[in-house]
């Protein structure tokens, strides 16, 4: 399987051969940004056990919230498809954008004119010093794919994704879909 270059709106499925990791094993990442120094992106697919409204006493709305990678895990990050409605967004590329106004975003919220469909929160980021990624690529620790669900990404299922993109690739990674998490707990 020949995957893509790395570049910003891109996800990067995790190898089965990272299995031993604990922040990327099973992990399909949205890159943010990826340019020479370095590369940011967010787990889609790591689901914390507290929503939006135990870390942020403003929001009156259960979101829930995403571990985004191992980076400065103290700092909530989000990305959301209503540039419209939040202000100093960032596009990452087919209609998703990154952080914003983060006052709006909460009185909105409050409003219920933002829902879960809309915007997706993180505790703490995934990032690759410059080149960094590159180098895990010639390891084959990635594979990058076209983000296909464009702004639906947030919509995407959290749990199972890894699985159906491992389906979605086929050929060896069919075996790799089906295998328990921890082979050494089977």
């Amino acid at each position: 399987m020949t995957s893509l270059k790395p570049k910003k709106g891109k996800l990067l499925i995790a190898e089965p051969s990272l299995t031993g990791d604990v922040s990327f094993n099973r992990s399909v990442v949205l890159l943010a940004e990826h340019n020479e120094e370095g590369s940011v992106g967010f787990i889609l697919n790591k689901p914390l056990d507290y929503d939006i409204s135990e870390l942020v006493t403003e929001i009156l709305v259960p979101f829930p919230v995403f571990n985004g990678g191992p980076v400065e895990q103290d700092n909530l990050y989000f990305i959301h498809k209503v540039p419209h409605l939040i202000s100093g967004s960032i596009e990452i590329s087919d209609g998703i954008f990154w952080g914003g106004d983060f006052d709006i975003t909460i009185s909105l919220i409050n409003k219920g004119v933002i829902t879960p469909k809309d915007i997706r929160f993180f505790l703490g980021y995934s990032g690759w010093s410059s080149l960094q990624l590159d180098k895990e690529l010639v390891s084959k620790s990635w594979i990058v794919v076209k983000n296909q669900y464009e702004s639906e990404i947030i919509e995407k299922s959290a749990i199972s994704f890894w699985k159906e993109k491992m389906m979605e690739l086929g050929g060896d990674y069919l075996l790799w879909s089906n295998a328990p998490e921890n082979p050494s707990l089977n």
